[in-house]
């Protein structure tokens, strides 16, 4: 009937869920703008409407004070939003580490799917398979919220929410002590490093040859010892620029970005070529056991740092959960 009012509700329609809901508000913002259109101008027409619709206010903020109180998610199944998604990615990553090492793919429907995977494409993957998972447990609750039944949901009693571990009192000092000796271990580490590229190209050396001490040689190859030493030493100086930045701020967005970081340079590690890699002879028999031997360390070392970076991610999203 009138056009300006229809196209303003179907505007503020995209911002609201549940279409019972939706059409009740919907009719109720009818009413109040027609009534306030002829309340202040005697009669309802295109020309007045503007006017007061003008005036109403933009579709999204009228949304908003509609659903102000009408959460997605109740804030009694808030708390669980991370506690489910911490404990379905640990099934998620059992089975992923299971894919590399067996070479094999999974499907569990509706929601896991491995596909056969390297061990770089892991650390690619990952990620992705969080988020994933995030998804599910919020749809999840939101069902839930959305049924109004109270439904307990259960969780192991002797489980601890991860802000609930506070360091002890009196130990600000400590910390920045430890810090500062960490960093001061990981700048000469890292200035040793540089010097030894600087001067060789590479980092990794050895000086026992077939189980004799002889003259210094280089682990690897020039090629891939030159990229290897990169990492290693782009791991290093990163290390060492997140402990300074420590020193003056407890944020855990530095965790966040170290901690990404790190991962970023184990996935480089991981897709650098095992063939033709060392410089010095090694066994046949023996290859096969150092390649596995080394992916699995790099494997380990990227589950505590995703482990890390998840805990402080779950962290940061409860506290702006409680805001």
């Amino acid at each position: 009937m009138y056009e300006k009012l229809d196209a303003y509700l179907e505007e503020i329609s995209h911002f609201l869920s549940a279409r019972k809901e939706r059409e009740e508000i919907l009719a109720e913002i009818r009413s109040h703008i027609l009534e306030k259109t002829e309340r202040e101008f005697g009669e309802v027409t295109e020309e007045t409407l503007e006017k007061v619709i003008a005036a109403y206010g933009p579709a999204r903020r009228v949304a908003e004070e509609y659903l102000e109180g009408r959460p997605i998610i109740a804030p009694a199944y808030r708390r669980f939003l991370f506690r489910y998604t911490g404990l379905l990615f640990s099934i998620h990553f059992l089975f992923t580490i299971v894919a590399v090492i067996f070479k094999e793919s999974f499907v569990f429907f509706p929601f896991l799917y491995l596909p056969r995977l390297g061990g770089a494409e892991v650390i690619l993957y990952l990620p992705t398979a969080f988020l994933t998972d995030l998804g599910i447990v919020a749809l999840v609750l939101y069902l839930i919220t959305q049924s109004g039944k109270d439904i307990r949901l259960p969780w192991p009693k002797f489980a601890v929410d991860l802000e609930e571990i506070k360091p002890p009192e009196g130990t600000a000092l400590l910390r920045r002590i430890g810090i500062l000796i960490g960093m001061t271990v990981m700048l000469a580490l890292t200035g040793f490093a540089v010097w030894l590229y600087a001067r060789f190209q590479n980092i990794f050396f050895v000086n026992i040859v077939n189980f004799k001490l002889v003259e210094t040689r280089p682990i690897f190859m020039p090629e891939p010892g030159r990229r290897i030493s990169l990492i290693i030493i782009a791991a290093f100086a990163a290390t060492t620029l997140g402990l300074f930045i420590k020193l003056f701020t407890t944020s855990r967005w530095v965790n966040v970005v170290s901690k990404c970081v790190s991962l970023v340079l184990i996935g480089l590690l991981l897709r650098q070529p095992f063939d033709n890699l060392f410089a010095v002879r090694i066994p046949d028999w023996l290859l096969p056991k150092i390649k596995v031997g080394l992916t699995v360390l790099l494997l380990f070392i990227a589950l505590m740092t995703a482990v890390e970076l998840i805990k402080n991610l779950v962290i940061l999203s409860r506290k702006k959960l409680a805001k």
